[in-house]
């Protein structure tokens, strides 16, 4: 073959006798973490792509709230107001002890929005506290984990997503159900009454059978 030849070859297409080769962006977890260490931010977002979800990490409660566009913009410095308002976020973590605002605070936070409260969040803390603990789960967190984080750990948060969406699907599945037995019981208010037996003339009042009667006398 001449050296000065061109080649074309193929182009491969994205699925493979239905394996996608790309991921589905549309169907990609988001997962926000929260924590003020590098070194604990970067194992969590290790961890989290292991299995396939995006992650946003920030550094502080104030830089999480700012993200879900729940801060005040005066309450933290213009210059760190880079973040997209109204992001969609699948779960939050957070750690506990954070300079500024805890992740009990930002805990707080998030389950007082209209808009994340039914979010799952889950606290991380190098502190086995049972009463810091027990305070966070009755605040509505989902799951407390012990630093260090383990990827046993990690694998725990994509169970509470899909009882989420479980819980959604059945709620919208409740909704259509009772729409469709309202508009049954309506369909059947407006159906024309039905003839009732006992309205009928019996055989012995007919004309015909008192006329027989009246004769055979």
């Amino acid at each position: 073959m001449d050296s000065n030849t061109i080649v074309s070859w193929p182009r491969m297409s994205e699925n493979i006798e239905g394996f996608a080769l790309s991921p589905n962006k549309s169907e990609e977890v988001h997962v926000l973490a929260v924590d003020d260490s590098l070194v604990d931010r970067k194992v969590i977002e290790r961890l989290l792509k292991v299995l396939a979800c995006k992650v946003t990490a920030v550094d502080s409660g104030l830089r999480a709230l700012q993200l879900l566009g729940l801060l005040d913009e005066q309450k933290i410095p213009s210059e760190t107001n880079g973040f997209a308002q109204g992001l969609k976020v699948d779960l939050i973590i957070t750690d506990y002890c954070m300079p500024g605002m805890t992740g009990y605070e930002l805990l707080k936070k998030i389950k007082e929005s209209s808009t994340f409260k039914e979010t799952p969040v889950v606290i991380m803390s190098s502190e086995n506290v049972l009463p810091r603990i027990d305070r966070c789960l009755e605040e509505g967190a989902e799951d407390f984990i012990v630093k260090p984080v383990k990827l046993s750990d990690v694998k725990r948060l994509k169970d509470y997503m899909t009882t989420k969406e479980a819980k959604v699907e059945g709620q919208d599945r409740e909704g259509i159900l009772k729409r469709k037995l309202l508009d049954t019981s309506d369909v059947s208010s407006s159906s024309p009454p039905s003839i009732s037996s006992s309205s009928s003339p019996s055989v012995i009042d007919s004309p015909i059978r008192r006329l027989k009667m009246t004769s055979t006398d």
